[in-house]
């Protein structure tokens, strides 16, 4: 009768309610176990993947960082190249290891020594101008007085008119004294100090400092002049040891012994 006739379709379509309910909860269980299962493939995926994630960033942030620092490392060596080439005389780029900056002492160490030819007495710059200069030379290190040392003399000049006078370390690394100035002396705020080439130590021309504001002294036969460095004295990794037309680098990396060399004049 099923077969041949369609008078039991209604009958077979109640029917089906059932037997397609009890279809379903049969399945269920596994279906659910199945699902849950899926679940918690997934969200361990996930989580693995983003603690992969995590790690991958933290790297690349720490490369970026290092990105960062090569690129104002580079910054700064492209600048005291260009500075070698303006200045016309031998230098070597020496590179800052370790420094001392008790209140009546300036001194850095520097990783070039007289192995690669370095004296005392020679004049030391950055990319904006005179750092200092050798003040003890040893076979691999070189340690250097900065202009700002208390015990410390460069001989300048007002790059405007030439007046003649000379810089004092004051002890900080911000600051140089002009002490010698008489109060008619023709010097403004804001002037350019050049090194004079007087003394024999630093060639003429170099960039030191300029002028800060000051009032001038009616009564006094002196007046107080300060000056700010134009070299970055404490933010140098990497400096420039100049060699004199007269004295040309020489690269001893054989040598074994310290050069003979005059000792140094603090007060140069």
């Amino acid at each position: 009768m099923d077969h041949g006739s369609p008078r039991i379709d209604a009958v077979r379509a109640t029917l089906s309610v059932f037997t397609d309910s009890l279809k379903y909860l049969v399945d269920m269980p596994s279906g659910l176990i199945n699902q849950a299962s899926e679940a918690t493939s997934t969200y361990s995926t996930l989580k693995k993947d983003n603690e992969i994630l995590r790690e991958e960033q933290f790297i690349n942030k720490t490369r970026l960082l290092k990105f960062d620092a090569l690129e104002k490392e580079n910054i700064r060596l492209r600048a005291l190249l260009e500075n070698s080439f303006k200045l016309g005389e031998q230098v070597l780029i020496a590179e800052l290891i370790s420094i001392n900056m008790a209140p009546f002492e300036h001194i850095v160490v520097v990783n070039k020594g007289t192995r690669f030819g370095v004296h005392p007495q020679q004049p030391v710059l950055d990319a904006n101008g005179v750092v200092g200069q050798v003040f003890r030379a040893l076979p691999f290190t070189a340690e250097i007085m900065l202009i700002t040392d208390p015990s410390h003399a460069i001989p300048v000049q007002v790059n405007r008119n030439g007046l003649l006078t000379i810089a004092l370390g004051s002890g900080q690394l911000n600051r140089l004294n002009l002490p010698y100035l008489p109060a008619n002396a023709d010097i403004q705020p804001g002037d350019l100090l050049i090194t004079s080439g007087l003394g024999g130590t630093f060639p003429a021309g170099y960039p030191v400092a300029v002028v800060d504001n000051f009032n001038p002294a009616d009564s006094k036969s002196f007046i107080n002049v300060t000056a700010t460095p134009k070299a970055l004295l404490d933010r140098n990794r990497e400096l420039l040891i100049v060699w004199g037309n007269k004295a040309p680098v020489q690269l001893l990396k054989d040598q074994t012994t310290d050069l003979k060399a005059p000792e140094v004049n603090k007060h140069e």
